[in-house]
């Protein structure tokens, strides 16, 4: 079989634009904890895709750790090639991809940094391997072999043992959607989309789009 003749039909559920949450954020949270009901392999992990300042675009995956009324907040490295691009340009893009579930969500706006005092409650909630590392690894930087890294692991062990401070080039980032586009897959590709644009009285009017 060619990559040309890989195809399904989606067929599972449907989604109305008169029926979903008229907020977009308690929509996501609906299908996000279906999502989790459904027992996915890490259902919060989302592709975040920046722009630098030569205008060209960047994607990996990360995982969500916090979304509310806010927006939807992640933790990384600020000095590595993500952090770099918002510094230069602070608008984002996340996609979340439910496959079993046929589902997408699309989400755009601009980025901030959390709070400290938030970032470093979460610090202190990582697994102390998970902070050790934090400290030990110079994200996107290059490095000459793995037993450096190790090295560096094992010297920021001995250096902060069970209590290791959070580093300041590493913390939180939010996302302040200002465009929420949820999509269901449906037969014959005639999928459903319903994207809301948030309006600048704050509500957020929505729309169905063609597929």
């Amino acid at each position: 079989m060619s990559i040309a003749d890989l195809r399904r039909d989606y067929s599972q559920a449907t989604l109305s634009e008169h029926e979903v949450d008229p907020d977009p954020i308690i929509q996501f949270g609906h299908w996000f904890q279906e999502a989790l009901s459904a027992e996915l392999p890490e259902p919060n992990a989302m592709s975040l895709a920046t722009v630098g300042g030569n205008g060209r675009p960047s994607l990996r995956i990360v995982l969500l750790k916090d979304f509310d009324a806010r927006g939807f907040t992640w933790y990384t490295n600020y000095q590595s090639r993500k952090g770099e691009n918002l510094l230069q340009n602070p608008y984002a893009a996340l996609t979340f991809h439910w496959v079993e579930l046929e589902r997408q969500v699309r989400i755009e706006g601009r980025v901030e940094r959390v709070d400290p005092a938030e970032s470093d409650a979460y610090f202190q909630m990582r697994p102390i391997k998970s902070r050790l590392g934090a400290i030990a690894s110079m994200q996107s930087e290059p490095i000459d072999s793995r037993e450096s890294l190790e090295k560096k692991f094992d010297e920021a062990g001995a250096e902060f043992g069970d209590n290791p401070p959070r580093p300041a080039h590493w913390g939180g980032y939010r996302l302040k959607p200002d465009w929420m586009e949820f999509w269901q897959g449906r037969r014959s590709r005639l999928h459903d989309r319903v994207v809301y644009t948030r309006g600048e009285d704050g509500r957020w009017p929505r729309q169905r789009l063609q597929p």
